[in-house]
């Protein structure tokens, strides 16, 4: 064997190695974004009759609650991160009552009360029962409805976004995609929650809001989603502003910023 022939016999060899290498990793990065994504938190609340209970299609229960406001004119569809249940918003989202909003909120499958399993398929056909549920039991109109994903929620929200109409969206600490949290770059193939290729076809408005200080959800996924979206939209960057508690930590123009946007639609 010549030379040649050895190091392409080698180069080969190498090629291959590598290539199983990248399939492993890819099924391992598969079944690890599954428990990455939809973490179990511990439930912090107990059904009550402030709670309601939603029925998917195949009897699946999921837990809700209307934080009903007279004086509102929008109210929030809230989606939630992925180590929260509606118990951990119990103290949060009644700020949104105080600033004029009413919210619904409702627990991912396996999450809080909720059945189930989680999905990025199943959260989007149960953001979509949330929104149908407001809707039609609620009556809440579609012009009066602005879809709110925070984190996680981001994902299930782009997508509601896309099949119902609504008032307006607010992404928070949102990604362009799952995998990208940990990746930076397009790496392995199933990535999930591909919100930096939907949201240019968005036609609602969009506000977005990130810290620049987010350690979850670096700040750059934040800048790629304002500036790949084509319909009208605001944007609030907060200097310094961590993932979680950056209402608290940005203080008065957090609500300035979401009135101005609100008021705009």
């Amino acid at each position: 064997m010549t030379k040649m022939s050895e190091f392409v016999a080698s180069f080969g060899r190498i090629l291959v190695l590598l290539g199983i290498s990248y399939g492993l990793l890819a099924i391992g990065a598969h079944f690890l974004s599954q428990s990455m994504l939809f973490p179990r938190p511990p439930v912090k609340y107990e059904l009550g009759p402030d709670y309601v209970q939603l029925t998917a299609p195949g009897g699946v229960k999921l837990a809700a609650r209307h934080w009903p406001n007279p004086k509102a004119k929008y109210t929030l569809l809230y989606l939630h991160g992925n180590y929260e249940d509606l118990g951990s918003l119990n103290d949060y989202l009644p700020q949104f009552i105080a600033q004029g909003y009413a919210v619904f909120a409702f627990d991912y499958r396996r999450y809080g009360h909720s059945a189930g399993v989680p999905t990025e398929a199943n959260l989007t056909a149960d953001a979509t029962l949330a929104y149908d549920y407001l809707r039609a039991k609620l009556g809440v109109p579609a012009e009066r409805i602005i879809i709110f994903g925070y984190s996680l929620g981001g994902g299930p929200g782009v997508e509601l976004a896309r099949q119902r109409p609504a008032a307006g969206l607010v992404l928070q600490g949102a990604f362009v995609s799952a995998y990208r949290v940990m990746t930076t770059i397009p790496v392995f193939p199933g990535d999930k929650f591909v919100n930096l290729a939907k949201v240019p076809h968005l036609k609602l408005p969009v506000l977005v809001i990130h810290g620049t200080a987010d350690h979850t959800v670096p700040f750059w996924h934040g800048e790629k989603l304002y500036e790949a979206l084509t319909a009208r939209k605001q944007r609030l960057f907060v200097e310094g502003g961590p993932h979680a508690g950056l209402a608290d930590f940005t203080g008065p123009r957090y609500w300035e910023e979401l009135r101005k946007f609100a008021d705009s639609l």
